[in-house]
């Protein structure tokens, strides 16, 4: 009797699935994460991201004349065509962010002299545009949306401008250096949703443009990128230290989904929140309030105690953002902001080293039958 064929090896949701190889990023269960060989602890809080995104795109740090010319080309970006503008002023109250976001996006393609060319120094230069336009998107439409003039101004570093593109008010400098450091922890994660739904688009040679708007479109869900503004909303929920137990309690008992914890790879916590977190205590002790904080180290005791789950980087990140008076629904398109760095980095390398990403799937229909 003849043996029946060897079922072929599946994973769910490509767990441990080795899809590809990448110089730019490494997330160890273990190690933590690199980029390009730098440990992100060592680096979060030390350099701008102008740095990080031009290590993530050039693969070492920038020298000073590098830098310069970086930031003077991102700030060179950073307007909007009146057309995306009129735009942004064309939704309707309530859209939200990430949907004006991923919109405006794809429409500034249009705009780009470089659209259609895949070489690698097209891609650099629209890279430049996208890393940009990103955030003067992201702020543009807010104000829009709110009854408010955009303001997209060049003259400053990114992280300064997404802060005085929200509010209208120039940054203190203590709060730059804290929006740099969260872009820099946000800005690359190796195959993530977002990023591997990037390089599955950009290997079809299409334009950065479309390999992007896949991304924003993947990091929207609450298990990805949304899974920020859904962390403050528990902390608020949450409210106090005392509370955090008895709630996390009646949530798992209702089989419901605590944000901010456990990873697909990081098993015994998230390397990226411990500067997050310092971040945190920081800001609090600045505003002289420790609630958010003692919240958030009390649902890391609890959540370990009842399921082993470590904290990750959105369940300190919410509360930085709140407490800089970042409006929650912008937790997301910040995200994006920062992330676009690595998401463009992911789209030179597979268009420079390009094979068409073409998984196969376990077929679980009917056999072979006739009509």
């Amino acid at each position: 009797m003849s043996e029946s064929p060897a079922k072929p090896a599946y994973s769910p949701g490509l767990d441990g699935v080795i899809a590809g190889e990448s110089a730019i990023c490494s997330v160890q269960a273990d190690t933590g994460l690199h980029y390009y060989g730098y440990g992100i602890e060592g680096i979060a809080d030390q350099i701008t991201f102008e740095q990080v995104a031009w290590l993530l795109l050039h693969g070492e740090m920038p020298n000073p004349a590098e830098l310069k010319e970086f930031a003077r080309q991102l700030a060179a970006g950073a307007a909007l065509p009146p057309a995306i503008v009129q735009m942004l002023k064309c939704f309707p109250k309530g859209t939200r962010a990430m949907d004006y976001l991923r919109t405006g996006i794809s429409a500034l393609s249009a705009f780009d002299p470089d659209l259609g060319h895949v070489d690698h120094a097209a891609n650099l230069r629209k890279t430049i545009r996208l890393i940009s336009r990103m955030t003067s998107v992201t702020t543009a439409g807010w104000r829009v949306l709110h009854g408010q003039e955009p303001i997209v101004t060049g003259d400053m570093p990114l992280s300064a401008r997404l802060l005085m593109g929200i509010s209208g008010q120039k940054p203190e400098e203590w709060v730059v250096r804290v929006m740099d450091t969260v872009m820099n922890l946000y800005a690359e994660h190796e195959f993530n949703a977002s990023t591997f739904a990037a390089r599955v688009t950009a290997s079809t040679l299409a334009d950065i443009y479309p390999a992007i708007v896949t991304a924003l479109g993947a990091l929207e869900g609450p298990l990805h990128g949304g899974a920020n503004e859904r962390a403050m909303t528990m902390l608020r929920n949450v409210g106090l230290a005392k509370n955090a137990e008895p709630w996390v309690k009646a949530a798992l008992a209702k089989r419901e989904k605590i944000m901010g914890f456990g990873h697909r790879v990081y098993k015994k916590g998230d390397s990226r929140v411990p500067v997050m977190r310092q971040l945190l205590a920081e800001i609090c002790r600045r505003k002289g309030d420790n609630t958010l904080l003692e919240v958030c180290q009390e649902l890391e005791r609890v959540m370990e105690k009842e399921k082993g789950l470590f904290a990750n980087l959105d369940l300190y990140a919410a509360p930085v953002l709140n407490l800089l008076e970042i409006p929650p629904e912008l937790n997301t398109p910040l995200f994006a902001c920062a992330r676009v760095a690595g998401w463009c980095a992911h789209v030179i390398e597979q268009q420079d080293h390009n094979r068409i990403i073409r998984p196969r799937s376990l077929y679980t229909g009917p056999a072979p039958r006739s009509m």
